[in-house]
């Protein structure tokens, strides 16, 4: 298999709230399941981790991560392991003049895997309109 066909979701979306309010809903435990899902994330190089949502008949519910990369208020990344999809999703904050653009990938999908990229487009859009909804509360 070669690089070319892998294939990568991106998703960018810029806010108006600086780096460091959106690094915090990135990276604290209680913020990510306000916006993503219940972990027991610890923003540090190697830490494993899970996040959980409701389990479905044929899955668990539960998506095993490792924590990869942590350059406070640039990048964060992280594995993202569930029903056989094994891939890298990164996260990484530019100041803008308004704010700050917030890049999330999901690479790794493999070919065949078209309906994990379809879920994963779906679910990624879903996810961060809750994170905007999160950002844009008083505080």
């Amino acid at each position: 298999m070669t690089e070319a066909e892998i294939r990568t979701l991106v998703i960018e979306r810029e806010f108006p709230h600086p780096p460091e309010k959106i690094w915090r809903a990135l990276t604290q435990g209680p913020l990510i399941e306000e916006w993503l899902l219940k972990n027991d994330f610890h923003p540090a190089v190697g830490h494993r981790f899970s996040l959980q949502q409701t389990p479905m008949p044929q899955w668990d519910g539960v998506i095993d991560c490792e924590v990869l990369v942590v350059e406070p208020n640039k990048t964060l990344a992280y594995t993202w392991n569930a029903l056989g999809l094994k891939s890298v999703v990164t996260f990484t904050l530019t100041p803008t003049p308004g704010g700050a653009l917030l890049r999330m990938d999901q690479s790794g999908f493999r070919p065949g895997e078209e309906r994990n990229y379809q879920g994963a487009k779906f679910g990624w859009q879903r996810f961060l309109g809750n994170l905007e909804q999160l950002l844009a509360r008083p505080g």
